[in-house]
């Protein structure tokens, strides 16, 4: 027996109401031709596999986060922080392309698979394999045990359950519901012997994809649960109270999910406008140094406060070389950025004015999302940065 959705009543069906809404705001802006659009895809796909890895105390830096999800390599030292973000960004892209499967259903070959990018750096975890015994959680630095998994008898059946829980259809909740219960199975099951809290936001995030509500970079809330970590916690010792307990109340659990989704999609209505507004700033200021549209995305990752390396703007303005080293050079000499190193270790940042810019339009169109069942919201806003 699974974990099973609470009946939704009249205040989570606004609030999934408020959250469509929303989404078609965001559909309607992503819709319309901006060149910045790729941009955001990639910084929010960064900050997904930034934020769930974070959680499990794998840290690494924004421009770390960026260069995995463009498969470019670190700036920094190649390290197990890093070697976890890449694995990551190898499973959510694969669940980026499952998403756009026509014929696609849940099994447990990918189960397994997205377990095994995630952890094939540390074959002494057992990627791609069940638990071979019992499992508990500890919370940090203490040690003290939260969560004891089921017995391991159980997991194959448990997740044969799961997985045909998400093949079938019948039973017709809502895909946020949905997701959200695959999560909180998976992460309750506890199937494998590590990665296990990575599998489950993963899964959440091919369920979401899976049902093609937007684009599949925009689907998830991976960025919410790494900054709002203890709530993500706490909500789920709730639920769970330190075992498999499948009859309690996940009521606490979909609410929580689902003022995750309104955050993250009105903070992301928000990136959309604040990003138009930015690349028409910058756009006059480069027409005023006579420097193509192209350079709009180093100008605009210097902005925000990003370190632009030339194999990064190179890819997104589709430049040789040749050409975007010339670019470079010609917005550091019209002021415009910073270079810093030398050859191949050369990176730009920002000048102290282009980075003004951002900060103001940030203040102005960048607003606190309150919590949509709650007058006051408890939980703190993701930042654009």
């Amino acid at each position: 027996m699974l974990y099973h959705p609470s009946a939704i009543g009249p205040e989570e069906a606004n609030v999934i109401q408020r959250i469509e809404s929303t989404r078609q705001k965001l559909r309607h802006n992503l819709a319309r031709p901006r060149r910045w659009t790729g941009l955001l895809a990639r910084n929010t796909l960064a900050r997904a596999i930034q934020g769930s890895n974070s959680i499990e105390g794998y840290n690494v830096t924004r421009e770390d986060a960026i260069a995995a999800a463009e498969g470019e390599e670190p700036l920094n030292p190649k390290d197990e922080a890093w070697m976890a973000v890449l694995g990551y960004r190898t499973a959510m892209t694969f669940v980026l392309q499952l998403a756009r499967s026509e014929s696609f259903s849940y099994n447990e070959g990918i189960m397994r698979g997205l377990h095994f990018m995630m952890l094939e750096h540390d074959l002494s975890k057992r990627p791609g394999n069940w638990r071979p015994g019992t499992i508990y959680v500890r919370r940090e630095p203490e040690g003290n045990v939260v969560y004891e998994g089921p017995d391991v008898e159980l997991v194959p059946g448990l997740v044969a359950e799961l997985i045909d829980s998400l093949n079938d259809d019948s039973e017709g909740h809502h895909v946020l519901v949905k997701a959200a219960m695959a999560h909180l199975n998976l992460v309750m099951i506890h199937p494998f012997s590590d990665g296990n809290g990575r599998m489950a936001r993963c899964l959440q995030t091919l369920v979401l994809a899976q049902e093609g509500i937007l684009e599949p970079e925009f689907c998830s809330i991976e960025e919410y649960l790494g900054k709002n970590t203890q709530d993500y916690y706490r909500v789920l010792a709730e639920t769970g109270q330190g075992s498999w307990h499948p009859r309690n109340s996940t009521k606490p659990w979909i609410r929580f999910n689902l003022t995750a989704h309104y955050r993250q999609a009105v903070t992301l209505v928000q990136r959309t406008t604040l990003m138009d507004l930015l690349w028409e700033e910058l756009a006059d200021l480069a027409g005023q140094h006579g420097l193509p549209d192209r350079v709009l995305f180093a100008l605009s990752d210097g902005a925000v406060g990003y370190k632009v390396r030339n194999s990064s703007y190179r890819n997104l303005a589709a430049v040789s070389d040749i050409l975007a080293s010339r670019d470079l050079k010609n917005a550091v000499d019209a002021g415009l950025l910073i270079a810093t190193g030398e050859r191949r270790g050369r990176l730009y940042t920002g000048a102290p004015h282009l980075r003004a810019i951002f900060d103001k339009l940030k203040s102005e169109h960048l607003t606190r999302v309150p919590d949509p069942f709650e007058s006051q919201a408890q939980m703190t806003l993701p930042t654009f940065q």
